[in-house]
């Protein structure tokens, strides 16, 4: 995750181009191209329109995991059109309702451009399933959207090793569930003043509390890398 130095991922626009430097986004290739998957979650998705794939050095592509439960992002987007990498596209029940992720993503990254008009929500299975390079996995239920369950599911399909990309309510759900080992986090010397979060989760009631685990810290041209070893504390908070 790459945020501004008082926490931002994004302006209150939505606008993340860029927050972080040149050094960054080549560590965060890197990062692609050691990864058996790369995970967004819908909201980033719509937003952003990722390509997801490794440019920045050499290495594989990584498959790419799109999270949408309501099955909003729409099927023009890169990922399910440009053929550079297998997508998978895990979405919820046809009918499905319920709180979960969807809701979260949307307020994480603002109102995209004509979705208000509907222009941003896929059509449907149709729409992608049967594509050259995309796949779609519809999970049960919206419990099966833990990361846990999900991490297990894309395991299941031979993809251990993921990377969580974004946005910041994924990132946030998927370490407030214990489902990472490491998290990476660089922060830019800019000030945005207000605008999309980065992590957010239920913290301690005294700063003793706190999670403190292993870092280490790297110099990317004038942005500083946060290397977190989660391994200590991983659970099985999701059944």
């Amino acid at each position: 995750m790459g945020q501004s130095l008082d926490g931002f991922i994004a302006s209150r626009t939505g606008d993340a181009d860029y927050v972080t430097g040149e050094e960054d986004r080549e560590h965060l290739h890197r990062l692609r191209a050691l990864a058996d998957a790369v995970v967004v979650g819908a909201g980033t998705a719509v937003a952003d329109n990722p390509r997801l794939t490794v440019r920045a050095c050499a290495g594989p592509h990584p498959v790419r995991v799109v999270i949408d439960p309501y099955r909003r992002v729409p099927s023009r987007h890169q990922v399910f059109t440009d053929g550079s990498a297998p997508t998978l596209w895990v979405v919820g029940p046809a009918a499905g309702g319920g709180a979960d992720s969807g809701d979260g993503e949307r307020r994480e990254r603002g109102q995209c451009e004509g979705e208000d008009k509907g222009e941003g929500v896929a059509d449907g299975l149709g729409g992608t399933a049967g594509r050259s390079g995309v796949d779609v996995l519809e999970l049960p239920s919206h419990d099966a959207f833990a990361p846990h369950r999900l991490l297990r599911a894309l395991a299941d399909r031979g993809l251990g090793r993921v990377l969580v990309e974004g946005g910041g309510n994924t990132v946030s759900r998927f370490l407030h569930e214990r489902a990472l080992h490491r998290l990476y986090v660089t922060v830019a010397p800019v000030l945005l003043g207000d605008g999309v979060p980065g992590l957010r989760f239920t913290g301690p009631d005294r700063m003793r509390d706190a999670l403190r685990p292993p870092v280490r810290r790297a110099h990317l041209g004038e942005d500083t890398l946060f290397e977190l070893d989660l391994s200590g504390r991983m659970g099985t908070r999701t059944p």
